[in-house]
């Protein structure tokens, strides 16, 4: 099946894969061949796919994942590689979310914060786990 992986910058991703997991709205998702047509929605988290017996991941944001018969469109504001990610900025980020969250902010400011916060640990979780292979 094919899977496409698109964020306001670029087509991240685009190539035939053997199954992909996602971290859905409601959980992860993992999607085979010939799968039942669903949408639904992405929370930050690894995205991972398997091509060739190798398993690839890819640090994701929010956004949308779309199955069709034989197709796997994932759009989404994030998708990053191990190679990608800065750890030390990423880091930061961590720190600078933790601090804000911990400010008495407005509901707007701590959901951004706590966004913000899974995106950077979703990033950091793919760098590190990277780093052991």
């Amino acid at each position: 099946m094919r899977l496409d992986i698109v964020t306001p910058e670029k087509l991240a991703f685009s190539d035939e894969i053997d199954s992909v997991v996602v971290p859905g709205g409601e959980g992860e998702l993992g999607i085979l061949p010939s799968h039942a047509p669903i949408v639904s929605t992405l929370q930050p988290g690894e995205l991972r796919y398997l091509k060739a017996g190798k398993e690839i991941s890819l640090a994701i944001g929010t956004g949308i994942v779309e199955v069709s018969r034989d197709r796997v469109s994932v759009i989404t504001d994030m998708a990053l590689g191990a190679e990608e990610i800065d750890e030390s900025a990423v880091e930061r980020a961590i720190e600078a979310a933790k601090k804000a969250m911990s400010e008495k902010l407005l509901t707007e400011d701590t959901a951004a914060a706590q966004l913000a916060l899974q995106k950077s640990l979703a990033q950091l979780h793919i760098k590190r786990r990277h780093r052991s292979h």
